[in-house]
């Protein structure tokens, strides 16, 4: 069964249902213009990639595409095509749209505390009641679909188990049955989905980072901590170590220690209203119909969230995501500016799953396939190649993660190219863009080393 990661699916159907009742489903079988489709083909270095891009837009499979393509520190190609909805009054999309990112939050959420770990504030391995008290003591549900009864773990949470997912939490997006309910009775719902739902879910929510770590400790596990790769709220809780081990709140230490030191100007937790116009309209597919589930204009973004969600709180720009990357892929550094040294962010790319534990690849919900050839581990919020992609691309040790709305990010540090990759509609596996485009960026990388 496919699962969205970033929103409830019962919720999601309902919401495209009235979308399509009160006619606001765009069919996509209608013809495109061509001044959408072609945004400079021919000038473009990425022609195969620019094709594809163009024809996804003229197929009617999304509004609007745009990618951010690194290679060593020559300067970032971008590739777009279409706009940010599908008003044919839309503005283009462009390098500078804003699109919700949500998983891809995960990554930056793990540099931050490998920042903190680099100084010395957090170590790896660490247990997570050392900076939340109230994970000193959990219990691992033994039918978590049927049942609340547990047993005690047998072993502490750790921040390694919190940035590789393997510390027996879970997600609201995944849970059924028993621990579903009690997941949305204690209010663990850390992401924004549209100004429709959002009241509701505001209402079961803590209002505070803090409150939320603990109720997310209430909760039984679902496995016991460092024996198995589960999706989860993790990289939320990871927020609230940070804020305790750094003494800022944690989107502060984010925005101090990454954002304004690399001039990543587009990232925010809360989209300005100044910058409304920028921002993407998130749609949802229901059969062939395309709904708008979060309109640009009213757009849940532009309000605070109850707090900053370390796991899917983002928007942000291509160029943004793509400086981001380039920091990685660079060492650590980017003009000049230092974010962390160059062994830290090899480790924090490196395969950090706990002894005996697989990672079984990158699942549909987040852009991928639903079985991947190549072995993968897990870094730090992102997923890590063991060996080798089909023709040496992608390299083994390439480190990524993608979004609930099928955005994609990567960086391949032996061959120094990173990729950036912003759609936004629900499921993320609808198109297999992040193959196609994989793909087609290789055969225009090959060309231009002819």
């Amino acid at each position: 069964m496919k699962r969205v990661y970033g929103i409830g699916g019962l919720a999601l159907v309902a919401l495209v249902a009235a979308a399509a009742v009160n006619g606001q489903a765009v069919r996509q079988d209608a013809p495109r213009s061509a001044e959408i489709v072609s945004q400079g083909l021919r000038k473009s270095f990425l022609p195969t990639t620019q094709a594809l891009f163009d024809g996804y837009v003229r197929d009617g499979k999304m509004p609007g595409i745009v990618a951010a393509f690194g290679i060593g520190d020559r300067p970032t190609l971008f590739v777009s095509s279409g706009r940010l909805a599908t008003d044919p009054a839309a503005p283009l999309a462009t390098q500078d749209s804003l699109w919700r990112v949500y998983s891809m939050t995960k990554p930056v959420t793990a540099m931050a505390a490998m920042i903190l770990i680099e100084q010395g504030r957090i170590g790896l391995d660490d247990p997570v009641s050392k900076y939340i008290p109230a994970f000193r003591s959990m219990k691992v549900a033994t039918a978590p679909e049927t049942s609340l009864a547990s047993v005690p773990a047998k072993t502490p949470i750790t921040i390694r188990m919190l940035l590789t997912h393997t510390s027996g939490l879970t997600y609201n997006i995944i849970a059924k049955g028993a621990l579903l309910k009690e997941y949305e009775r204690l209010g663990i719902l850390p992401a924004a989905v549209n100004a429709a739902i959002e009241p509701g879910m505001r209402r079961a929510r803590p209002a505070t980072l803090a409150a939320f770590a603990d109720q997310v400790a209430k909760a039984p596990l679902i496995a016991q901590p460092g024996t198995a790769w589960n999706y989860s709220v993790g990289l939320d809780v990871m927020g609230r170590v940070i804020e305790v081990a750094s003494g800022q709140p944690f989107d502060t230490f984010v925005n101090t220690r990454i954002f304004a030191p690399l001039g990543m100007t587009s990232s925010y937790w809360t989209v300005p209203q100044s910058e409304a116009g920028r921002l993407a309209t998130n749609y949802a597919w229901t059969g062939e119909l395309l709904a708008p589930l979060d309109p640009a204009a009213t757009s849940v973004y532009l309000r605070p969230p109850s707090f900053p969600y370390g796991g899917a709180g983002l928007v942000m720009s291509a160029r943004d995501y793509d400086r981001f990357l380039h920091m990685l892929a660079d060492g650590g550094s980017l003009d000049g500016v230092r974010i962390m040294k160059p062994e830290t962010v090899r480790l924090a790319m490196s395969n950090l799953l706990p002894a005996g534990v697989t990672f079984g690849g990158v699942g549909g919900a987040t852009g991928g396939a639903s079985a991947n050839a190549i072995p993968m581990g897990f870094g730090a919020g992102g997923s890590v190649y063991l060996a080798d992609g089909p023709g040496g691309m992608p390299s083994k040790g390439t480190y990524g993660w993608g979004g609930a709305a099928g955005t994609v990010a990567f960086v391949d540090p032996v061959k120094r190219v990173r990729g950036t990759i912003m759609v936004n509609y629900f499921p993320a596996d609808r198109w297999p863009v992040r193959q196609e485009a994989v793909r087609a960026l290789a055969t225009d990388l090959s060309r231009l080393r002819r």
